[in-house]
C-alpha cells in the first residue's frame, strides 16, 4: 500500500549553530504547523521521520527544531528538502470547510444543473485561496473560494457548486 504525502513546508536554510531551520510554508498555517509533532523528508523515494521539539513563528519564515539535529553540520543536509506529512495527518488538522489541493484538483464545476468547467489547479493571493477553472471554452478563470461564490464542494461526487457571477468564468 501506498503512502500519499502532502507537503507542509521547504526548509530554506539553517538558524544559528543549533540545528535549527528556517521553514518557508503557506500563509495562514501556524495553527496547523504547531500542532505536528512529525514531519517526513523524502529520500530517494524514501521518507524519513523528523520528530519536531518546537516550532515557533516570525514575520517571514517559521524556525523549526527537531530531536536529535543540534548542529550546523546536521542540518544542513536537510536545507532546500520539502516536509511532508502523510495525508491522513493532513485530514486531521482540517476545518469543516477545507480541503487539500489534491482533492479539488479534477472536480467539475457547475453553475446550477449546467457543467462550466474543471479545477486545474489551486493557488492564493493573499486574501484568499483561489480555484483555477479551466471552462469549456478551453481558458483559465480564477475563483475566489469564498462562501459567497463557492456554494458547495461535494468530494464523493466529484462535484463543486458555484454562483457564477457576471465577469467571473472567461
Amino acid at each position: 500500500m501506498k503512502n500519499n504525502f502532502v507537503s507542509v513546508g521547504k526548509i530554506l536554510n539553517f538558524h544559528g549553530v543549533h540545528g535549527e531551520a528556517k521553514l518557508g510554508y503557506s500563509k495562514n498555517r501556524e495553527d496547523f504547523l504547531s500542532k505536528l509533532r512529525e514531519v517526513y523528508v523524502q529520500e530517494d523515494n524514501q521518507y524519513t521521520s523528523l520528530e519536531i521539539q518546537n516550532i515557533r513563528f516570525t514575520p517571514k519564515c517559521a524556525i523549526i527544531k527537531f530531536k536529535g539535529i543540534d548542529s550546523l553540520n546536521d542540518i544542513l543536509m536537510y536545507k532546500g528538502k520539502l516536509l511532508f506529512v502523510s495525508e491522513d495527518a493532513a485530514r486531521e488538522f482540517l476545518e469543516e470547510d477545507e480541503f487539500l489541493i489534491d482533492e479539488l484538483v479534477g472536480l467539475d464545476v457547475y453553475d446550477g444543473e449546467t457543467r462550466v468547467g474543471s479545477v486545474v489547479g489551486v493557488s492564493n493571493n493573499g486574501a484568499s485561496d483561489l480555484l483555477s477553472v479551466k471552462t469549456l471554452s478551453k481558458n483559465i478563470s480564477l475563483v475566489p473560494f469564498v462562501k459567497a461564490i463557492v456554494l458547495s464542494v461535494d468530494i464523493k461526487s466529484r462535484r463543486i457548486q458555484i454562483n457564477n457571477i457576471e465577469g467571473l468564468l472567461q
